[in-house]
């Protein structure tokens, strides 16, 4: 009945329909089922499991294509082309006198992650099992502080210079690190609220019900942005879909330029559309175009393609490829589950001024799920988010952002080329020189002068 031999724009629509389908079955589920909402598993990653589980990856009762992994990595090139798009215009002079500890902490926590965890797969699963890729290790950073978006665009880049079985394995990382942020959130919360670490204490038990099932009651529902043109010429969400669309194109047409001209340096979509997103929002703001981009609408676009490249992005995993790598996949997850603990509450008592548990558990859900699990463990400590946790976050990342997409740009690149051992000691060093920084400027706090 489905023709999946060769691809038309029906087997793009047949895709969709399925994966709609399948977030909206995630979504009852999360309504219906007790233990998803005390998980927090968001819609997405329960349609992509489902996705994985019934599609042609897993029992084929699903007719999906095998077009999923080339789904997720568009959607990149989209949720990055969006994102300077909805950022706010703030200095790197008033981010560093408001939340310094917090850039420290938030920037030597991703650069952490990625170098030892880097080195780990170099220097010990290797020994072990020497016939990895020398970047194993860094498909735990990939999926853990990346998560499915960072895990389709570094899987797409190795597929393109080679590997490609590292889509599957980020993809299986970031699934995995979902599950750990919030169980191992959940237990560290009820830890804390035991020893009187928490500066709001809340029992899950009072959470309001849509923060459980998601479903936002008529008076708390807030508004995806506003209407800056006119439906008579164009409707504004028509209008808002184009700009991003344009950003991610352009960003593709980059890519494949450089490409043509420099075969060796393959950069990724992703990366480009995130430049020339950032070069049209200068353009932008020095003209009166601004005014019409509303950064709302913007960011329920990223999160709108998020939520799909979650799901393409997981049911695309191909399980023999999983049990391939079953055992060292095992050992590193373990490992790093171990990692980045330590690295996160380690210095988040050190670094974090006041609410040091608020902000370090919100660490936790960002760098091993996503940053809607560390809002989901925020809420329960913090209920009306009165640490603004979020908000020192929200400006602490703005210097971050640019040095996290030249990671995920070249790590690939070096890797490939036999360096990439050299770009995991430099993001060694330059942790420990912002440590040092932070020790200089007095950010640092000794736990026992609480």
């Amino acid at each position: 009945m489905i023709d999946l031999t060769q691809f038309t724009p029906w087997t793009l629509f047949t895709d969709l329909g399925f994966i709609s389908i399948l977030l909206l079955v995630g979504k009852f589920i999360r309504v219906k089922v007790k233990l998803i909402q005390q998980l927090f598993i968001p819609p997405s990653l329960i349609a992509g499991l489902l996705g994985l589980a019934f599609g042609p990856n897993g029992l084929g009762w699903i007719p999906l294509s095998n077009d999923l992994g080339t789904y997720a990595a568009i959607l990149i090139a989209l949720v990055f082309g969006a994102l300077p798009l909805s950022s706010p215009n703030v200095s790197m002079k008033e981010v560093a006198k408001r939340v310094g500890p917090m850039w420290a902490y938030a920037q030597v926590g991703m650069l952490l992650q990625w170098a030892l965890m880097g080195l780990f797969g170099l220097y010990v699963i290797k020994l072990i099992w020497p016939d990895l890729n020398d970047a194993f290790g860094i498909m735990l950073p990939t999926g853990f502080y990346g998560g499915h978006g960072t895990a389709a665009a570094i899987g797409s880049a190795f597929e393109g210079l080679g590997w490609d079985e590292a889509r599957s394995l980020g993809m299986t990382t970031a699934t995995v690190g979902v599950i750990c942020s919030i169980i191992g959130g959940l237990l560290m919360v009820k830890w804390a609220a035991k020893h009187k670490q928490t500066a709001f204490i809340s029992d899950f038990d009072d959470l309001p019900d849509e923060l459980r099932s998601g479903l936002m009651p008529e008076g708390k529902r807030d508004s995806i942005g506003e209407a800056t043109t006119s439906s008579i010429s164009i409707d504004t969400l028509t209008f808002h879909v184009a700009l991003v669309f344009v950003v991610a194109f352009l960003g593709y047409m980059v890519s494949q330029t450089v490409k043509v001209y420099y075969p060796v340096l393959e950069l990724p979509v992703f990366s480009c559309a995130f430049i020339i997103g950032l070069v049209l929002k200068k353009f932008f703001d020095a003209t009166t175009i601004s005014r019409y981009i509303c950064p709302q609408t913007t960011q329920r676009l990223s999160s709108s393609f998020t939520d799909i490249l979650v799901a393409c992005g997981v049911a695309s995993i191909k399980l023999g490829v999983i049990v391939k790598y079953a055992l060292p996949l095992i050992v590193l997850i373990i490992a790093g589950v171990a990692i980045v603990w330590c690295i996160t509450f380690f210095l988040g008592r050190r670094l974090a001024k006041t609410f040091w548990f608020e902000r370090t558990i919100f660490a936790w859900g960002w760098w091993t799920g996503t940053m809607a699990m560390g809002i989901a463990l925020l809420r329960i400590v913090d209920p009306k988010l009165s640490s603004k946790a979020m908000d020192d976050y929200a400006m602490a990342y703005l210097p971050i952002a640019p040095i996290e997409i030249l990671l995920i740009t070249f790590v690939p690149i070096l890797f490939v080329n036999g360096l990439g051992v050299w770009l995991l000691l430099a993001c060694l060093v330059l942790s420990l020189l912002i440590l040092l920084l932070a020790w200089k400027m007095g950010w640092w706090i000794k736990p026992n002068k609480r």
